[in-house]
């Protein structure tokens, strides 16, 4: 192996690399492992790499309509508990990438608690197709235009083409870069480092500093669970509320959070930011900007420094520094792209959370990608529990204007494993139904989605939630004002419905996603895996 004498005497430091020949997202990641390893040698330590599970929403999400991508993440919690608690390693640095590798990094820091940093290993670029900009976004909300017929196979296959040049995860503030701007908000990344371009040189310092600092972290004893404080997911979760992260943040924070072992109420904290702060970035799908331009005029780092004066800066982070020390040595973010908190770009919040008798424990919104002209939103119940169905009905236009699509039983519990029902969501869009029908669902949606759409519904309705008890026909009322969702039933009325429910019938699944079903929490509890 290598190894000297005097090398069982240093500390042992895992590179948990989650690289793989599957996806474009992680195909930069050994040559990242390699500078983090360089820079623990040259600092005294030794460097071990582990390889994990890697899932690619875009490539895991081809089977079983992605019911293993919420799934492995715990599956890659689970894998890194094993190698590194079971080898009795003295610290981590986590090499995150796709949607599900930072959350589930992040929550085997706050499991195990040795001192561990996250390198945020970067997005990929996109390239001119014609006469525009075509990255994987576009591409997305394309396929359903295809199936619309308002663009034929060759036009999709070009943009294809050109959507992806270079490695990392998707152009965008979806959920592998909110995530990453989650894994700095919390003070588990250097200061700077989301989001970042893959395969820069940039990537590559902060790779070498990391190699550095998980030293320090190891000779102070700086361990995540101090980092990771109530402070710090609060912060987290107002700079997600203010830059209009990802849908799926809500989920991960919380899952995050109870692996911490950290007394904090994520849902709770997520209600009261959003009468804190207006929107201050406009990255797609919220707005114009792409992610090259939030990284240029800051990134995660300017838009905390445009949020202090409603964040706990005494909290400690991973540079060994306060985030008030980090925050000062920070150049001043570019306004045309991240506003100021007195100036935002939308005086809404980019995420909320709602509730109602349809909603009890909440579900999530991304504002931000919500059509400005629509704030309430009132229509006939659609019901599906397969997406396919769902997106057969599009094409076949079974699904008219002022409609609300309910797809249930798509949840952690109802899949097993939850669906990935974002593709409907952009087939939908692609249609040009994206601002006249909404969508309510327990599965899993895309951080690219846009539309008018409800995620996250809690309970789900594989739980008994309320979500089961909707029939065709019944009408729903969204008010985004009231931050509510409400089925139009009395509580009587549906209090019969859910007691008439039948049971949850056993799934036909064998394996991972069968053990999954048994053991994974409701969706107010992070879907993690056990009691906790």
């Amino acid at each position: 192996m290598g190894l000297s004498e005097e090398d069982f005497e240093k500390p042992k430091i895992a590179i948990v690399n989650s690289s793989s020949k599957l996806s474009v997202c992680y195909q930069h990641l050994d040559g990242v492992s390699q500078v983090v390893q360089d820079a623990i040698r040259a600092a005294g330590g030794v460097p071990l790499e582990i390889r994990t599970v890697a899932p690619s929403d875009f490539v895991t999400s081809a089977g079983k309509q992605g019911r293993y991508l919420m799934p492995t993440r715990d599956l890659l919690v689970n894998d890194v508990e094993v190698q590194v608690e079971g080898a009795e390693l003295d610290g981590m640095v986590l090499l995150a990438s796709c949607d599900k590798t930072t959350p589930a990094q992040l929550m085997a820091a706050g499991r195990l608690n040795v001192p561990s940093i996250i390198v945020t290993c970067g997005f990929q670029l996109g390239s001119q197709c014609g006469d525009h900009h075509v990255d994987i976004e576009e591409v997305y909300k394309s396929v359903g235009a295809y199936k619309a017929k308002k663009i034929t196979l060759q036009n999709l296959t070009d943009m294809t083409c050109h959507a992806i040049k270079g490695p990392g995860v998707c152009a965008g503030l979806a959920t592998a870069n909110s995530m990453h701007c989650m894994a700095e908000a919390l003070g588990m990344a250097l200061p700077g480092n989301a989001p970042i371009r893959a395969g820069s040189d940039a990537l590559n310092g902060y790779a070498e500093s990391a190699g550095r600092a998980i030293m320090e972290l190891v000779e102070k004893d700086i361990r995540p669970r101090q980092i990771m404080t109530a402070g710090a997911f609060r912060n987290a979760v107002r700079v997600a509320v203010a830059i209009g992260a990802s849908v799926n943040v809500l989920r991960h924070l919380l899952a995050t959070a109870i692996e911490s072992e950290c007394d904090v109420d994520i849902i709770g904290e997520f209600e009261a930011a959003a009468s804190l702060v207006g929107q201050i970035t406009k990255v797609r799908p919220n707005g114009p900007d792409r992610i090259e331009d939030f990284a240029a005029a800051g990134g995660c780092a300017g838009a905390m420094k445009q949020l202090q004066a409603i964040l706990d800066t005494s909290v400690m982070t991973v540079s060994g520094l306060t985030l008030g020390e980090n925050l000062a040595a920070r150049p001043a973010p570019d306004e045309s792209v991240i506003a100021p908190m007195s100036q935002p770009f939308r005086p809404e919040p980019g995420l909320v959370i709602i509730r109602g008798n349809l909603a009890p424990d909440g579900a999530v919104v991304k504002l931000s990608a919500v059509p400005a002209s629509v704030r309430r939103f009132i229509g006939p119940a659609a019901v599906f529990e397969d997406e396919n169905d769902a997106i057969n009905a599009i094409e076949q236009s079974k699904i008219a204007p002022g409609s609300v699509v309910v797809l249930r039983m798509l949840g952690p519990k109802g899949g097993p494993g939850t669906v990935f029902a974002a593709s409907f969501m952009a087939a939908l869009v692609g249609a040009g139904l994206g601002e006249t029908v909404a969508v309510v669902t327990d599965g899993e949606l895309s951080g690219l989605n846009s539309g008018i759409t409800i995620g996250q519904v809690m309970p789900e309705a594989a739980e008994g939630g309320p979500l089961a008890a909707v029939h065709d026909g019944d009408t729903i009322v969204i008010d985004l004002n009231r931050k509510s969702i409400a089925l139009e039933l009395t509580d009587a009325e549906l209090a019969q419905r859910i007691a008439a429910l039948p049971p949850l019938p056993p799934t036909h699944e064998k394996g991972w996603l069968a053990m999954y079903r048994q053991l994974v929490q409701p969706l107010s509890k992070g879907a993690v895996l056990g009691e906790r």
